[in-house]
């Protein structure tokens, strides 16, 4: 028997949506099953994201469920509809943790990204040679060609900002992460250079977080929130030693939007972020 595919991070989503969608009805999975003339247990790995279904049956669940957001149903319709995997999956799957092929996804389809970084660039825009000298420092010690699978997949993942009509990424970094010497002077002036050249774009905020502003609210966490088609299916993720977390409940979202509000609300603006960043290139 053929393996069944590993579902993408999309269609994970979306099972978990329709499951709240039948909850939030006071409906069983058998009930649910009866009123869609199906079994439970096809129910069941549609719930699960084993199986696959159709935009057509998404709108008749949201009927059936009584949802009237039809954003929201729209929404779920677009992501019933996605069968192709991107560059990501066949490009890394079998050399980088399944992970870092997820957050890809969620990138890729994200309205909208904002971060917030207390002790390093984010990602999205890091030059390759700081990227590398981040990943050959990780334990255990990576072999070359896993460093530079893991530097080509990170500058890959940065054609959400550089693409034809990119969707804005906002992102706040502490003004410590801008002083670590990250591959010596001459890669950290090229790093941040890149940050003020890349803060002159349209589509991109950058906003430092001084250290005279002390403590702030999710000090020592990286956060990334990736902004869905509607709030409902936004994303946040948080990196951890063992892996990225990914959050997607109300609370969480709640929690994490008004965290980054809070955190900007906070920051220097962006043409005094550009100022510092200048100082600390000069201070090299």
């Amino acid at each position: 028997m053929t393996p069944r595919p590993v579902p993408t991070a999309r269609r994970v989503r979306l099972a978990t949506e329709l499951r709240k969608l039948r909850e939030r009805a006071g409906l069983t999975s058998t009930e649910a099953a009866q009123m869609l003339g199906t079994s439970s247990g096809q129910l069941s790995n549609v719930e699960s994201a084993r199986f696959g279904v159709s935009p057509d049956r998404v709108r008749a669940m949201a009927h059936i469920y009584s949802c009237t957001n039809q954003p929201y149903i729209d929404a779920l319709a677009d992501m019933a509809a996605e069968k192709t995997r991107g560059w990501w999956w066949d490009a890394y799957r079998e050399v980088l943790p399944s992970g870092l092929l997820t957050l890809a996804e969620l990138e890729h389809h994200a309205t909208a990204i904002r971060t917030a970084f207390t002790s390093h660039v984010p990602g999205m825009l890091q030059v390759s040679e700081h990227a590398r000298e981040i990943f050959s420092r990780a334990i255990p010690a990576p072999t070359p060609p896993e460093v530079e699978h893991r530097v080509s997949h990170r500058i890959k993942r940065q054609d959400v900002v550089f693409r034809k009509n990119p969707n804005p990424y906002s992102t706040v970094i502490h003004e410590a992460a801008l002083h670590m010497r990250v591959g010596g002077r001459q890669v950290s002036r090229q790093q941040l250079g890149h940050l003020i050249d890349m803060s002159l774009r349209d589509h991109i905020t950058l906003r430092v977080l001084p250290f005279d502003v002390g403590a702030f609210p999710g000090s020592g966490q990286s956060i990334n929130y990736l902004c869905g088609p509607v709030t409902a299916l936004d994303t946040v993720q948080l990196d951890q030693f063992h892996g990225p977390v990914l959050l997607d409940a109300e609370a969480h979202l709640e929690k994490y939007r008004r965290l980054l509000d809070v955190v900007e609300g906070i920051a220097l603006s962006p043409a005094k972020s550009r100022d510092l960043i200048h100082a600390i290139i000069q201070s090299l």
